[in-house]
């Protein structure tokens, strides 16, 4: 069953929607709760290419013929989808993130609302997790969902990930959990999930922490207890810029001196090892940093820490150890700690080693 205000008019109509449902469901005699779908595109909304053998235009269809093909919701929820963008997520901006957090603020503090799903490519999905993490507040369950098929495709898993994060998001206890990310049947949080292959439908991990959770059939199942979370709210405006400069054998300093030209507030270093890079690279952040610009140290490799002050000397350097943060999501968050005034770096150090402001 659709909530009355479902619709894919535009985002104005957001307040008016949200008042018919309350309106509608103080009426109606149906107890079950809402959960609200809010969809941005991606592969699961992905439709076959005529033109191309293998390929699919990502984003498009409509949230609602993505939840027709989930049967058996209507008896545990009524669903409200509203369609907040429709995009491949390798175009996921700025503005379609603040589109999502005033959406989820409003959602939150909704009396009617039990949960929301967020329909998402799997590109960016752990970046816009974070962010959306770090970005809103509430204990109502934030889960995004997307899928490494297309909805036409034999095989295609984005029914069962719906129906899968659907479930999650109704459950007692994904609440106070931040945002959660849900595919193939396995829950994981925000600031651990990332994605590991470019075709397997298990892409997304949580490899230094294992998953969070499973949903496998009608059962939803956690496996260690909420966490304490970080809030950074988002800016109306620009991000500050933040770059992430490469290591690699023989890199040089000019991709840092060429972000540094262009504007950023900000590097993340995606080193090699333990956030290393070659000597020239690493004169040419140390260079940066001395010009107050925030460096991060991250690493390029697919798990394990970037630890303080070992192979490199940050505290001579004026750098930002990034902990357990790889480049993308360091720049998540280094971005919004400069948005909300965040430069010095032993604070910027201590949110990247405990997720907490310091005090």
């Amino acid at each position: 069953m659709l909530c009355p205000w479902t619709t894919r008019m535009g985002w104005a109509c957001a307040a008016i929607q949200i008042e018919t449902m309350t309106d509608s469901a103080k009426t109606s005699p149906d107890s079950l709760p809402c959960i609200a779908v809010l969809a941005t595109g991606g592969t699961i909304a992905g439709a076959a290419d005529p033109r191309s053998d293998g390929g699919y235009n990502a984003g498009a269809l409509s949230a609602e013929t993505l939840l027709s093909a989930v049967p058996g919701m209507d008896r545990q929820a009524r669903i409200a989808a509203e369609q907040v963008a429709a995009i491949g997520s390798q175009d996921m901006n700025a503005a379609v993130w603040q589109a999502l957090v005033a959406r989820i603020t409003t959602l939150q503090a909704q009396a009617d609302v039990a949960g929301i799903v967020i329909t998402h490519g799997t590109d960016t999905m752990e970046e816009t997790a974070l962010l959306l993490d770090l970005a809103t507040q509430g204990e109502k369950p934030v889960v995004m969902v997307g899928a490494m098929r297309p909805a036409t495709a034999i095989g295609g898993e984005g029914p069962r990930n719906l129906q899968a994060a659907l479930q999650v998001a109704l459950s007692p206890q994904a609440r106070g959990r931040g945002v959660l990310v849900v595919l193939n049947d396995t829950i994981h949080g925000a600031r651990d999930v990332t994605k590991t292959s470019t075709t397997a439908v298990e892409t997304f991990r949580s490899l230094n922490t294992g998953p969070a959770g499973a949903a496998i059939f009608d059962s939803v199942t956690f496996f260690r207890p909420p966490e304490g979370r970080l809030h950074l709210p988002l800016p109306s405006g620009a991000l500050p810029r933040v770059e992430i400069v490469y290591a690699y054998a023989g890199a040089d300093g000019r991709p840092v001196e060429a972000a540094v030209a262009a504007g950023a507030q900000g590097l993340v270093l995606a080193g090699v090892g333990d956030g290393n890079a070659p000597a020239a690279m690493m004169e040419a952040l140390a260079a940066a940093a001395r010009a107050g610009v925030a460096i991060v140290r991250a690493s390029r490799t697919a798990s394990g820490p970037v630890v303080r002050n070992i192979e490199v000397d940050d505290d001579r350097l004026g750098f930002v150890a990034s902990g357990y943060h790889a480049p993308a999501k360091a720049r998540v968050l280094l971005q919004l700690l400069l948005a909300n005034g965040h430069r010095d770096v032993t604070v910027l150090q201590a949110v990247f080693r405990n997720h907490a402001l310091p005090g």
